[in-house]
C-alpha cells in the first residue's frame, strides 16, 4: 500500500519557541535562556526571519507558543510576537491558539494582549499549590499568585489548562492529592501531570549525585500517578493521554495533532518541525540561532529523513499515548504498514504480559501497561 497521501500531508500545525524565563529550575532540560532580557528583541527579529523563509503564510487548525515562558515577554514584545505568529499561521475558523504562562506574569494587560490576538487557550505552569513544594522545584510563585491568574484568565480565557509535577523529593500521597483538589477547585478544563524526572545535565541531576536530593520511592510514585487517575475522572475529566486529562471538548487539539503522527510547523531555538518526510530542530542555543538568523544562514541543526517505517513505527508509538489506542485498520491506512510488522514480536510479548490489550481491532495500553508507558515506547521505537 502506498503512503503517498501522508507523504504530501500539508501541516496544519504550528509550534513557536520562546526560550526567556526569569530562572531556569532545577529540573528544566528544555531550550531556556534566564536573565538575558537584553535578547528578547534580537530574537523576535530572529524569529520574523525564519518565519519569511515560509514565503506564504499557512493556514493552521492549532497553533501554540511554549517555551521557556512566552509570557515572560512585556505586553509590547508579546504582542509582536502574536502578530508574527497570526501573520504567518493565519487562523481557521474555530482553530485554538495556545500559550503556555507562568503564574507570575499573568496581569490585566498581558489578558488584554492575549484576548485581543485570539488566545483561546492557556498553559499554565502551576507545578504545586504548595509553598515548600514550590520552593524546592525552584518557582516564583505561590498559591495566592496562582489564585489571582486563574481569576485574571477565566473570565476572558476559560479554557485554562494547568501543569503539575508529582513525586517531588519527600513529598506524601495526601499532599500530592491535595494539590489534585486544589487544581480542580480552581475552575481549569485541562490538567497535566508528569512524575518528576531527573535529566542530565540538570542542577536536580548533579544533587541527585550528590545525595542532596532523593528520588521518591517507585511503589509510591506509582500510586501517585494512579490517584491522579482516580480523583480527576471522578471530578469528571477525561483520561485521554498517558500524562493529560481533560474536561469533554477541552483536549490540547495541538498536542493531539503529535500524537496521532499528524505534521507540524515549527520555529525558534530549539524547535522541531516534521514536514514531509522530514523533521529538523533548530540549534538549541539561543545565541547561536540569533546569530545564525542575522546572518542569513540556516538554523537548522539537526536534519532527518525518515523512511516509512521510522515514520509508522513513531505513529504506532505516539498513538499508545492516548488512552483510546491504535485502530490497527486507521493505522494501516495511514502509514501502508501492519503494526505486527514492524514490531509483532514486542506487541505479542506485551499482550502476554497483559501491558496492552487488544479488543474490537483497537491496541490499548491497559492500566498496568500506563503505569509503565515509557519503557513500552522505547521497546517499541
Amino acid at each position: 500500500m502506498s503512503d503517498a497521501p501522508v507523504t504530501s500531508e500539508v501541516p496544519r500545525s504550528a509550534y513557536l519557541h520562546v526560550p526567556f524565563c526569569t530562572h531556569r529550575c532545577g529540573y528544566c532540560n528544555f531550550t531556556v535562556i534566564a536573565g538575558r532580557d537584553d535578547l528578547t528583541g534580537a530574537y523576535l527579529d530572529a524569529i520574523e526571519k525564519e518565519l519569511a523563509q515560509l514565503g506564504r503564510p499557512h493556514e493552521v487548525d492549532t497553533l501554540f507558543l511554549g517555551g521557556g515562558t512566552p509570557t515572560h515577554l512585556s505586553p509590547p514584545e508579546l504582542e509582536r510576537l502574536l502578530a508574527l505568529a497570526t501573520r504567518w499561521f493565519p487562523l481557521a475558523a474555530d482553530a485554538e491558539l495556545s500559550v503556555e504562562a507562568n503564574p507570575i506574569d499573568i496581569t490585566p494587560e498581558k489578558v488584554a494582549v492575549l484576548q485581543a490576538a485570539g488566545v483561546n487557550r492557556v498553559s499554565l505552569g502551576v507545578q504545586s499549590f504548595r509553598g515548600d513544594k514550590l520552593k524546592l522545584l525552584e518557582r516564583d510563585h505561590d498559591r495566592a499568585l496562582v489564585e489571582k491568574a486563574a481569576e485574571l484568565l477565566l473570565p476572558h480565557i476559560p479554557n485554562l489548562s494547568v501543569d503539575l509535577i508529582f513525586a517531588a523529593p519527600g513529598e506524601t500521597l495526601a499532599e500530592w492529592e491535595s494539590d489534585l483538589q486544589s487544581a480542580i477547585q480552581l475552575g481549569t478544563s485541562h490538567v497535566s501531570t508528569y512524575g518528576l524526572t531527573f535529566e542530565k545535565g540538570t542542577t536536580f541531576w548533579n544533587r541527585l549525585l550528590h545525595d542532596q536530593l532523593h528520588e521518591v520511592d517507585e511503589e509510591l510514585q506509582r500510586e501517585m500517578y494512579l490517584a491522579a487517575i482516580d480523583q480527576l475522572t471522578a471530578a469528571g475529566f477525561q483520561h485521554y493521554e498517558v500524562s493529560n486529562f481533560a474536561r469533554p471538548g477541552h483536549e490540547s487539539r495541538h498536542n493531539m495533532q503529535y500524537w496521532l503522527g499528524k505534521r507540524y510547523f515549527a520555529a525558534g531555538p530549539g524547535a522541531a518541525r516534521h514536514v514531509g518526510m522530514i523533521r529538523e530542530t533548530n540549534h538549541r542555543s539561543t545565541t547561536a540561532y540569533i546569530r545564525r538568523m542575522q546572518q542569513g544562514t540556516s538554523p537548522v541543526a539537526e536534519h532527518e529523513v525518515l523512511t516509512s517505517q521510522m515514520k509508522a513505527r513513531e505513529q504506532l508509538v505516539f498513538g499508545l499515548r492516548m488512552i483510546t489506542g491504535i485502530h490497527i485498520p486507521t493505522f494501516q491506512k495511514e502509514t501502508g504498514i501492519d503494526p505486527w510488522a514492524l514490531c509483532g514480536t514486542q506487541i505479542d510479548h506485551f499482550l502476554e504480559l497483559e501491558l496492552l490489550n487488544l479488543s474490537y481491532e483497537r491496541l490499548q495500553l491497559t492500566r498496568e501497561g500506563l503505569l509503565l508507558s515509557d519503557t513500552i515506547c522505547v521497546e517499541l521505537l
